[in-house]
């Protein structure tokens, strides 16, 4: 027979003897509020990940707000351990309040993934959000005591020489300034090496969609001026696929052109500048100036570029298009975001002033329209070259950002500078005569009826569901208007901001931001030909072209 009371005590005698009661409270609440609602639903793995993060963190805050306060009132000797009554009342709040918490998520998981036309969780998905949340949240704390037990051992050996207080303070100075180096110096530039030498490697891989052009139009086919090896795993993807005559004459009924796709990969040279004069030349080879609209592409990290936009200018005009970009980095989006930004905004002003001069070269009336786009990271690129709206409406004859980023000087004054009374996640900038801001089709259509007297038209993408769009890190400590206003249709009314908390929710849906339905979180592909078409209005193309068009759209 199992003998309750002596296994109760035991584990409470075995939480004692190392853990904080202080770090253990704070880590239940940061628990708890692990499980609120967030922009996008999640599974069970990556939920538990999250909540053994979010105690973890907790617990680290206890510890550290209970030895400050110590610390505050002169207290040289530690609390006194807890009574076995104060232990029993936190595990018996934790039993009792981590289901009620659990109950709540499935409730809002569920109402998310309505939202969002996804099916409901499973029954067995929460005790796997326990258990891997647990294992998780205990590795961390091991982790931290390792560092806890260096600086214990380093004042020990200080307090020989030095008063308690400043022995205790410079000894964690020292573990803290040794662990920055060592991550900085010694993590971080092999992590770099490896990640570098990693997706360079994948750089260099082909796929099934990506077999080399046999096209004189496609840069690495016949004649052209970049190899098909140098122009990389999403240069290869993006020349060797989109719609084939064939496809635009079977949906357009009409004869079709080719069209021209020119890309410049980073095994051409390391500099953007001169990537993007190559561009120009690959472009001149194949004929693009002659075409009738010339897209110059924003492209995230690895170069990157979601076919669906560069599809839906093909249908829709035929074929008789042009599009070029050139790559800027091997890393993906998040990591080239952190370390590569710059580089991405040097990249799209480069590439943008180099076809921008080639065009005015080209009598006015002969001239083809001049268009830039980009997605995600590659919106930061592709809005670089500019420094105003009104900039962006005099150098081209439209633009299309789909999920800006933070890092995007333009859209974020747009939205600082909106129109009174219009919400952050749709706002009005000066009466909407020159951009607009959609959210889906419906806003499209409700944007083309109003007045829109601008000829270059500007148009932003972003779903209130994106965490993408609205990571900042200013939501720490600052309420941000989109959750002042009133929700988006997709987001669960349930959240709330929470100091630290919303920006922590914020960054974790970012990880699994495009494994949504489209339409939805970072998943932007079937609105595309009708945003394109309230920017260019392309002669003989209705929304039931775009209706059409969606099924034979892909984002990859």
């Amino acid at each position: 027979m199992i003998d309750n009371d002596g296994l109760l005590s035991r584990l409470v005698h075995a939480y004692r003897a190392r853990f904080s009661l202080a770090g253990l409270s704070t880590a239940l609440v940061m628990l708890w509020l692990s499980v609120t609602p967030s922009l996008l639903p999640r599974d069970a793995l990556f939920q538990g990940l999250i909540s053994a993060i979010s105690a973890a963190t907790g617990y680290l805050l206890g510890v550290f707000l209970s030895w400050l306060v110590r610390y505050l009132i002169s207290r040289d000797s530690p609390w006194p351990d807890p009574r076995r009554t104060h232990w029993l009342a936190l595990i018996a709040v934790a039993l009792a309040g981590t289901p009620i918490m659990l109950f709540w998520f499935s409730r809002s998981q569920d109402e998310i993934r309505d939202l969002m036309g996804m099916s409901h969780m499973s029954w067995h998905a929460y005790p796997a959000i326990a258990l891997v949340s647990h294992i998780v949240f205990v590795l961390l704390v091991l982790l931290g005591w390792a560092w806890a037990d260096a600086v214990r051992a380093l004042t020990r050996r200080l307090r020989k020489f030095a008063p308690p207080r400043i022995a205790a303070i410079t000894s964690a100075l020292l573990v803290a300034t040794l662990t920055v180096l060592l991550l900085n110096g010694v993590v971080a530039k092999y992590s770099m090496r490896v990640m570098n030498s990693s997706f360079a490697a994948l750089n260099d891989e082909t796929t099934a969609e990506s077999e080399p052009t046999t096209s004189p139009l496609r840069s690495g086919g016949p004649g052209s001026l970049v190899t098909w090896d140098s122009i990389g795993l999403q240069g290869r993807v993006f020349i060797g696929t989109g719609p084939t005559v064939a496809d635009l004459e079977r949906f357009n009924g009409a004869p079709a052109k080719e069209p021209v796709r020119s890309y410049v990969g980073l095994g051409s040279e390391g500099d953007p500048r001169e990537n993007a004069k190559l561009a120009v030349a690959e472009m001149e080879r194949s004929g693009a100036f002659s075409r009738k609209i010339i897209a110059v592409a924003g492209t995230t990290g690895t170069g990157w570029i979601n076919r669906s936009t560069v599809d839906s200018l093909e249908y829709m005009y035929n074929g008789d298009t042009a599009t070029v970009a050139i790559q800027y980095s091997y890393l993906p989006s998040w990591l080239s975001f952190l370390v590569d930004n710059e580089r991405c905004r040097r990249a799209g002003q480069a590439l943008f002033e180099a076809v921008s001069a080639r065009v005015r070269k080209i009598p006015e009336a002969q001239r083809p329209k001049l268009v830039v786009f980009g997605e995600s990271l590659g919106t930061s690129g592709a809005e670089a070259p500019f420094g105003t709206i009104p900039d962006i409406a005099a150098r081209t004859d439209g633009a299309f950002f789909a999920g800006p980023i933070v890092n995007n000087p333009v859209w974020k004054a747009t939205l600082r500078d909106r129109d009174k009374g219009s919400p952050e996640r749709l706002p009005m900038f000066e009466n909407g005569d020159l951009v607009r801001f959609v959210a889906n089709r419906h806003d499209i259509a409700a944007a083309e009826k109003r007045p829109w007297p601008s000829i270059s038209r500007i148009l932003f993408l972003q779903h209130a569901s994106d965490p993408v769009v609205w990571w900042d890190p200013g939501t720490i400590l600052r309420k941000p208007d989109w959750l002042r206003e009133k929700r988006g249709p997709d987001v669960h009314p349930g959240i709330r901001w929470i100091p630290l908390i919303t920006f922590l929710q914020i960054s974790a849906d970012m990880v699994a931001s495009d494994k949504v339905p489209d339409g939805h979180g970072h998943n932007y592909s079937s609105e595309i030909p009708y945003a394109w078409q309230a920017i260019l209005q392309v002669p003989g193309w209705t929304d039931g072209k775009s209706a059409r068009l969606g099924p034979e759209l892909a984002r990859y």
